[in-house]
């Protein structure tokens, strides 16, 4: 195979991707962005964390909530969970760094806060320990994977939202959370500025 039709390949599969995820997703994306203008207003906050490329989808969304999206506005409160090298190093020399997420959550989130969760690839037990925190902080989550979420939809809460993207391939799944999360930035302004 010549790279030009690689490179094509790859294309043909994020455009099958995205336009999968659009028509089995906007509606759970709807209700996501519900529920983050919701919290805001109430006073809440948004937690944010990932793994994997994950991480860097966190940092971005709480990069966008804190500055802005495409329209000025004040920033909104978000954090970006276990991205400081202190605290990192501070569980690294204890057991359980597995609780990276989970002891911020419980030192930091508050009951109508949101979590939200990126995981492109496998979910492990942070993410999961994460959830549980939340859920004990009577916090929302809101979950985006790959199409399979694994125990992160294992008992769905009735108020957590899973935004599964319907593909098994990591950057696949990757480049769709990357554009929910811009329509989550949109949606947010939308609902707290007016439309265009």
């Amino acid at each position: 195979m010549d790279l030009e039709t690689r490179i094509t390949a790859h294309f043909a599969a994020h455009i099958e991707t995205a336009g999968a995820t659009a028509s089995t997703l906007a509606e759970r994306i709807g209700l996501a962005a519900r529920q983050l203008v919701e919290s805001l207003i109430q006073g809440g906050k948004v937690l944010c964390c990932g793994t994997e490329g994950g991480a860097a989808l966190a940092e971005h969304f709480t990069a966008l909530m804190v500055h802005r999206f495409e329209r000025e506005r004040l920033g909104l409160p978000a954090l970006t969970l276990g991205n400081s090298s202190t605290v990192l190093s501070s569980l690294a020399e204890a057991p359980g760094v597995e609780q990276v997420f989970s002891r911020q959550i419980n030192a930091l989130g508050q009951p109508g806060d949101v979590l939200l969760l990126f995981a492109p690839g496998r979910i492990d037990s942070s993410l999961l320990l994460a959830r549980e925190a939340a859920a004990e902080r009577q916090m929302w989550v809101i979950a985006l994977t790959g199409e399979d979420p694994g125990a992160l939809s294992e008992p769905p809460r009735e108020h957590d939202i899973s935004i599964a993207v319907p593909a098994d391939n990591a950057a696949r799944v990757m480049e769709s959370q990357l554009l929910v999360l811009h329509c989550l930035c949109d949606l947010i302004d939308t609902q707290l500025l007016g439309n265009l």
